[in-house]
């Protein structure tokens, strides 16, 4: 038994590829606000635990970049500066709207490079150690991806705009 259909074929399946879908603006300002939330977040940790902490001298200057080149400056650096990530992915996935964590893990892409410009742009008296470039590199891209995620999440719990929420017990709302 033959089958004889006058219907076509489906389509064949393609793969997409790694950029459709993306939108580069919210990831650009996403960058941005990662870098406004990471110098945001280091200020007032310094501001509010360490600044109270050290003796008061007058060569604030000095204790500052002191502390910040200490084993404990570098860890809460590196975890401050993850923390921006997270929150430049989550609102570049939230803006997006669609691929969240693709959005994300590219903010935290956009993160490295801009890292990488300031890094050669800076002086040469105040370079980081190699180990924690490597780590904080490491960690900007699932720092972003996780933000998308949690982006995601919410998008979830709120629903997209326009959507009534849905009613309990899962029955239409009466009109």
């Amino acid at each position: 038994m033959s089958y004889n259909s006058p219907m076509k074929p489906p389509a064949r399946i393609e793969p997409t590829g790694f950029l459709t879908g993306i939108q580069f603006r919210p990831i650009l300002v996403g960058v941005i606000v990662d870098t406004i939330a990471t110098i945001a977040l280091t200020s007032c940790y310094y501001a509010f635990f360490v600044a109270q902490e050290l003796p008061a001298q007058g060569g604030a200057e000095e204790a500052y970049s002191q502390y910040w080149a200490s084993s404990d400056g570098l860890i809460a650096s590196l975890v401050l500066g993850s923390l921006g990530t997270l929150i430049g992915g989550f609102y570049a996935a939230y803006k997006a709207g669609s691929l969240e964590m693709k959005h994300g893990a590219l903010v935290g892409i956009g993160s490295i490079l801009l890292g990488l410009v300031l890094q050669g742009a800076g002086s040469d008296e105040n370079t980081l150690p190699e180990w924690f470039m490597a780590l904080s590199f490491a960690a900007a891209i699932p720092a972003g991806a996780l933000g998308g995620f949690f982006a995601e999440m919410v998008k979830g719990i709120v629903g997209t705009r326009g959507d009534p929420p849905p009613s309990a017990g899962g029955w239409p709302r009466a009109r």
